[in-house]
């Protein structure tokens, strides 16, 4: 399962709220983040641009036990 809460903490750092990516996302796909939902790469790849990081710096795979 990915995880973003990188993502968030990312935000915080930089003085930015989950609200400023609404420039760049949608408010559904900004909602399915936040629940931990599966986005599109393009998503990954349009916040990685926003923020001048890379996808490691913003989500994190944690295994899940079947």
């Amino acid at each position: 399962m990915i995880k973003y809460y990188k993502l968030f903490d990312l935000l915080n750092r930089k003085g930015m709220k989950k609200t400023d990516l609404l420039e760049i996302i949608s408010s559904p796909t900004l909602a399915k983040l936040s629940k931990g939902e599966n986005v599109k790469v393009d998503v990954i790849e349009k916040i990685c641009i926003f923020l001048n990081c890379q996808p490691g710096d913003i989500m994190e795979y944690e295994k899940t036990i079947d």
